[in-house]
């Protein structure tokens, strides 16, 4: 790169790790302060995400961008396999919450609240939290540190020059791009470079992104259903009431706003997972492809697609904030020094109306929601303190 070229490349590599780095720490302070996100289950994996793309920000990226605008690995052979393990391992946790998470949205929604409150035990999540960045380990620093994704290719490097004086003549220009790849003879400059060979990159590809990936596919495609089928269940309600009264009716306010606001979290969470999978998928297909067309992917490709990973690590904070109202509203807390506009209203006390309607010659009470110390409940006063459930059967 030229002078001007290597301070725009360098203004901008700023940039996205400055931004990944203030991104996450926010995230990570707005849930540790406010006491109503401390109490949403789904909020622990996405601290432990913003955790884990808060180190690929500190461990990961400054070093690779200080190799892209020096052209050069200064930081010895040991401590490349040190940075690329942690690449690996912190990508594979990233994906892996993400997938955690779309889980814990499914039983959720599409269970009863019982069964969420039976499967997503404190004990559950807290093993859930560490497999996450446990089983990473298995296909990071284990064989990266024992070079056994470089079992076949290390061999096949040290006969390059054998290669090229027999008869296979084609293997000995692929080996030649792999030689390439780790060093520049014009400049004397070495790179750290991660090569694989084929069963650790279809192994590594399929445990880090494909299989989870699935997994969330089909999670949220069952929220999509069950919210589409909580729409359906209101719809027929309001017209049930419509229809038996003559007028309109007004919804079950608590399931409207349940119904509402799961989907709003689901779209929310399949929105951050669909950015996850366009940043770094073409990483994963190239991890595929690459080994069978003989390492022929040029290195700036390779470049490209690993800093369009590296940018989903500062792109989650911004959709918490533009998506998640509860997310925004605790970082303009944090950002604007407790303002006290930004605080939840207290409503505690209030009294909220309760409205009727008649199905099927029976009056029922539709019950209003309340926000009460984060968590919603239903209530309906009388003049006196008792709570009406539901009405008898009305004579009209």
């Amino acid at each position: 790169f030229g002078s001007v070229e290597k301070v725009v490349l360098l203004t901008f590599l700023s940039a996205v790790i400055l931004m990944a780095i203030l991104g996450n720490l926010l995230v990570m302070v707005a849930v540790c302060r406010d006491r109503q996100l401390r109490k949403i289950k789904t909020n622990y994996f996405i601290v432990s995400l913003a955790f884990a793309d808060l180190l690929v920000s500190v461990l990961v990226m400054p070093f690779g961008a200080i190799e892209l605008v020096q052209d050069n690995w200064i930081y010895g052979e040991m401590f490349c396999l040190v940075r690329t393990s942690l690449d690996v391992l912190l990508t594979t946790a990233s994906i892996f919450h993400l997938c955690c998470i779309s889980l814990d949205r499914y039983y959720a929604i599409c269970c009863q609240p019982l069964v969420y409150r039976n499967k997503m035990t404190p004990l559950r999540i807290a093993l859930m939290l560490g497999g996450c960045w446990v089983i990473p380990t298995f296909i990071s620093f284990l064989p990266i540190m024992q070079g056994w994704n470089n079992i076949g290719i290390i061999d096949l490097s040290c006969l390059v020059f054998v290669m090229e004086r027999m008869s296979k003549p084609r293997l000995g220009q692929d080996l030649h791009v792999i030689e390439k790849r780790k060093f520049n003879h014009n400049s004397n400059s070495t790179y750290c470079i991660f090569m694989v060979n084929k069963p650790y990159a279809i192994t590594c590809s399929v445990v880090a992104f494909y299989i989870p990936f699935l997994l969330m596919v089909l999670a949220y495609y069952r929220i999509y259903v069950t919210a589409k089928e909580h729409a359906r269940q209101i719809q027929m309600l309001q017209r049930a009431g419509a229809h038996s009264e003559g007028r309109p009716q007004p919804a079950d306010q608590h399931s409207t706003h349940r119904m509402r606001t799961e989907t709003k979290a689901a779209k929310t969470l399949c929105i951050i997972m669909g950015c996850f999978c366009l940043c770094w998928a073409p990483f994963f297909v190239t991890n595929i492809v690459d080994p069978f067309i003989d390492y022929t992917v040029p290195g700036q490709v390779w470049t490209a697609f690993l800093w369009l990973g590296y940018i989903n690590s500062g792109l989650n904070p911004f959709l918490y904030a533009f998506l998640n109202k509860s997310f925004r509203r605790a970082f303009l807390i944090i950002l604007c020094c407790d303002d006290e506009r930004y605080r939840r209203p207290s409503i505690l006390g209030q009294t909220v109306p309760c409205s009727t309607t008649t199905i099927n010659g029976s009056t029922h009470v539709l019950r209003d929601a309340v926000e009460c110390g984060g968590q919603w409940e239903s209530q309906c006063h009388r003049p006196a303190t008792a709570h009406l459930v539901a009405a008898q059967p009305s004579d009209t």
